[in-house]
């Protein structure tokens, strides 16, 4: 497992952005882990996910000029990753979306730097059935932007409906919209990390217990 890949589930168990339990999803379904990246609430916090988020990034080589959060938690997550890249000496132009679009002062759902022209990167947290990421999608291309790829932080490597597909979510998105998704990490990885670390080994029966009755073709 890359290095990037450990800093960053290191940090989501310290930030206690991941955790372990019994826990009701969206679907409905009982998951054994829960992933919540609105805990990375402090500035250290922000700083070390934006750089797990880089190495993912600059380690998949994926060409873009301008970083998209969408709203809500995709705010923070882009600025703190536009800080991080100018850090490394990039100035990457940023934008995010409103919820609702403004009809005063400057008006519209867009704050931050124009689209058009630009190659952009979409910042989110998590791909959970892909409504907020094909809105984003939606806006990038009204604003006259190409849409480059997506970067999240967990790939729950999830089947959205077993019944029907072993696709993910995140897989689902790409097939359908042409475009890589980048996660700094996955289902696969917490596993991996779960076997090598005493604390949570004991976690790992019920991750794969959970995988086999709802992960995606992909899963490993």
């Amino acid at each position: 497992m890359t290095d990037h890949r450990t800093r960053f589930l290191q940090l989501a168990l310290r930030a206690e952005a991941l955790r372990f339990g019994e826990f009701t999803l969206k679907s409905g379904r009982q998951s054994p882990y829960f992933f919540n990246a609105g805990r990375f609430d402090s500035g250290t916090a922000l700083a070390e996910l934006a750089a797990c988020y880089a190495d993912a990034i600059d380690g998949h080589g994926v060409g873009f000029d301008l970083l998209f959060g969408p709203a809500y938690k995709g705010i923070p997550l882009a600025t703190a990753l536009a800080c991080e890249y100018a850090r490394r000496g990039r100035d990457l132009p940023l934008a995010f979306n409103r919820k609702e679009a403004k009809t005063h002062g400057e008006g519209g759902s867009l704050i931050g730097a124009p689209l058009q022209g630009r190659k952009v990167l979409i910042v989110d947290d998590v791909i959970t059935a892909g409504t907020a990421i094909r809105e984003a999608l939606s806006i990038i291309r009204d604003g006259g932007g190409e849409p480059a790829g997506i970067v999240i932080a967990l790939d729950r490597q999830e089947a959205v409906d077993p019944a029907t597909s072993r696709r993910s979510a995140a897989q689902t998105v790409a097939a359908d919209q042409g475009l890589p998704v980048i996660a700094v990490a996955n289902l696969s990885d917490l596993l991996t990390f779960a076997g090598g670390n005493a604390e949570l080994s004991s976690q790992r029966e019920r991750l794969l217990a959970y995988r086999d009755a709802y992960g995606s073709q992909t899963s490993a």
